[in-house]
């Protein structure tokens, strides 16, 4: 029984599957480069497979533990299920293939969609029970992945933790498995849900898989003996097995599959296309903006602020955002939380004056909010104790002396819902930055006897599932607020980058990348931030803060111009700075003006690395006419001009080798810039420059 094949075409790329004979699953043929379907399938296996089950060594697309029990099924269903093909059909740039379990009614529909332009596969799963008993589901994955490794499997992550994100690290897998993911209810900062493979004798052609979930999640990687690497993708279940009852419909996560034939750097730049796609319309310029967190941290009244939006106004700043420590009760992070009004006491002459004495210096406004989360000192804590995530007779866990909401509860998803839209009805607000600064550690709700399924509500005995209601429940909050307030943008925190993933990023106008501001730090954090996010979504602050794992110092110039690499932002106490870094800070913010629209919209190369001498990142204008070099010294000086040196050379990428481009008075030939590279020559007083060149 065969139900066709079927190949859906990116801009560069295509991807092709099939229903074999047997009809009892749905396989990969190839994915790769055009063309690459119109010959023998590279993930194809011959000979017999004893002691495993044919499913385990074929490039199943989605497998039951029926199908393939041995080598990792991508959906467990507890009583078992065995599928059989049912019917596909096509449209636009999607494909539907639908399964059913003729003996306990369940129906598996595997979407596929490859967005115009992109040369990304999306994939999702939509599971239906027509059965007559509810369904448990031990395993709920979204997606199976095969990359053909014939020599060995190398797998690109980023690890991390608070302060330290992104970090870019390479595994050579021989054989056997390697996972990644976060049981927090939040992506985390141990490790983003973003992983790379590609086989370990071709750097050039790479594959890579993001996950669309905001909750907990799980990425596996595991080398099979004939040199197909597998990728699963999706949901972890924390709260354990899903209950899928009769008549019940489920529509699992997004993963998003990626391929380029110019490696990791390629990779980058089909993220950064198909998240510029996300963003749609609102992919607009992103405001200079000034966060008063690292001047006042909680001392925040009107005449401070005020200072501070004074001279920000002066050196070009154009948006203003007051963060943590506004509300009532807030004098610390012990208190107040959960109580969203402003603090009469350090607003005497009001909020909405205080807010209009900002806007009169030609500044928009912002705020910092934290609507999931409670301290045990609030109001909100008094009114409502049932409110937050617990175990009956369980203690509860303080993590920054705050309690999480339980989101999923219809209740506190509006409570949450109406706080944040009457604040932006209220005052006149055009920036928020929604932060997220605890993960969730007790799995139940008051009244629930179980901690799994899909289907139980909030005083009832049943089950629930905690981390697919909180998600969906934030994903609706923040797509309603962006229907109602279009003008207002959203930056996503969540105590630095543990909230980063594709579902956020197509909510969110920003990431905030990390907590860490140290300029060497930072550096490498940025690095590993955009080999998996677009510049868009990359906020940036040039602050004083020194570096927690480098320490060592570096210039304001070298601040800025990292700063420039994204969306340029200032957190420093600029109270203090004197006249001429004040000069030096207007400068730069100009200049960044100038190019953020190339900053933005422009294709990326990453040259080099933190690690490394060279380290830069290009960015070339749509039309190719203009090339932004962003670069920065990250080691030793060769001898401080007592000793012969030669300048760093940066190579750069996707130049017209018979153009000429020309910065200043200096003209370069394509060819030169690609072959031997940019010059720069670092001094003591020099770690850092923007390079703007203009094509002839």
């Amino acid at each position: 029984m065969t139900g066709g094949r079927w190949t859906l075409r990116g801009a560069d790329s295509e991807y092709t599957v099939t229903v074999p004979e047997h009809g009892r699953w749905l396989e990969l043929v190839a994915w790769g480069p055009h063309g690459l379907s119109d010959g023998p399938s590279p993930v194809a296996y011959d000979g017999p497979v004893p002691f495993l089950t044919t499913g385990d060594a074929a490039p199943v697309e989605y497998a039951t533990e029926t199908d393939r029990p041995f080598a990792g099924a991508d959906l467990v269903v507890a009583s078992r299920s065995a599928l059989r093909y049912a019917d596909a059909e096509t449209g636009g740039d999607g494909l539907v293939v639908r399964f059913d379990d003729p003996v306990n009614g369940l129906r598996v529909a595997l979407h596929y969609r490859m967005p115009a332009g992109t040369d990304v596969v999306e994939r999702w799963v939509e599971l239906s029970n027509n059965g007559p008993d509810a369904l448990s589901l031990v395993r709920a994955g979204s997606a199976g992945f095969s990359v053909p490794t014939p020599h060995g499997a190398r797998i690109s992550h980023q690890w991390g933790q608070w302060a330290q994100e992104f970090q870019l690290e390479h595994v050579d897998l021989g054989h056997g498995a390697f996972s990644v993911g976060s049981a927090q209810g939040v992506p985390g900062h141990l490790h983003a849900p973003w992983l790379a493979v590609r086989d370990q004798d071709d750097d050039a052609q790479v594959w890579g898989f993001g996950l669309a979930w905001t909750g907990s999640w799980q990425l596996d990687a595991e080398r099979d003996t004939g040199g197909l690497t597998r990728v699963r993708a999706g949901r972890r279940l924390v709260d354990g097995p899903l209950e899928l009852a009769p008549g019940a419909r489920l529509t699992l996560p997004v993963v998003a599959g990626a391929f380029s034939a110019g490696g990791l750097d390629g990779l980058a730049r089909v993220w950064h296309t198909y998240q510029r796609r996300l963003a749609g319309e609102r992919l607009r310029p992103r405001p200079v903006l000034y966060n008063s967190w690292e001047a006042t941290y909680f001392d925040v009244d009107a005449a401070g602020q005020l200072h501070l939006a004074r001279v920000a106004a002066e050196i070009g700043v154009e948006t203003f955002v007051v963060d943590d420590g506004w509300f009532t009760g807030r004098a610390d992070d012990t208190a107040g939380l959960g109580d969203w009004t402003p603090d009469p006491a350090k607003f005497p002459a009001g909020f909405d004056a205080f807010v209009a004495d900002v806007r009169a210096l030609g500044l928009r406004f912002g705020l910092w909010i934290e609507p999931e989360c409670v301290n045990p000192r609030s109001q909100l804590f008094a009114a409502h104790p049932d409110w937050v995530y617990s175990v009956d007779g369980r203690p509860l866990t303080q993590v920054r002396h705050q309690y999480l909401l339980d989101l999923g509860r219809p209740e506190v998803a509006e409570w949450v819902h109406a706080t944040v839209d009457g604040l932006l009805r209220k005052h006149d607000i055009d920036y928020l930055k929604w932060d997220f600064n605890r993960p969730r550690t007790e799995p139940g709700r008051p009244g629930q006897s179980g901690q799994s399924g899909q289907s139980g509500q909030p005083g009832s005995a049943g089950p629930v599932d905690l981390d697919g209601a909180h998600v969906s429940n934030l994903w609706r909050i923040l797509d309603d607020l962006r229907r109602d307030h279009p003008h207002v943008l959203v930056e996503a925190c969540a105590g630095g980058g543990a909230r980063t993933d594709l579902g956020m990023a197509a909510r969110a106008d920003v990431f905030w990348p990390s907590d860490n501001t140290g300029p060497l730090d930072r550096l490498a954090i940025q690095h590993g931030f955009l080999h998996a996010n677009a510049p868009h979504l990359m906020s940036s602050w040039v602050t004083d803060a020194p570096g927690l794992f480098d320490p060592r110092p570096r210039s304001l110039a070298f601040r800025f111009v990292l700063a420039m690499a994204g969306v340029l932002g200032i957190g420093a106490d600029i109270r203090h700075w004197s006249a001429q870094q004040r000069a030096e800070a207007a400068g730069w913010i100009r200049r960044y003006q100038e190019i953020r629209h190339i900053i933005m919209h422009g294709t990326v190369h990453l040259i080099g690395g933190p690690g490394k001498d060279r380290c830069a990142v290009q960015y070339t204008s749509p039309d190719e006419r203009t090339v932004v070099v962003l670069a920065w010294h990250t080691g030793r000086l060769d001898g401080a001009g007592l000793l012969p040196s030669r300048p760093v050379r940066l190579p750069l990428r996707g130049l017209s080798a018979g153009a000429r481009y020309r910065t200043g008075d200096q003209w370069y030939s394509g060819s030169h810039l690609t072959a031997v590279g940019l010059p720069v020559q670092w001094s003591a007083t020099h770690d850092a420059d923007a390079v703007v060149l203009h094509r002839d």
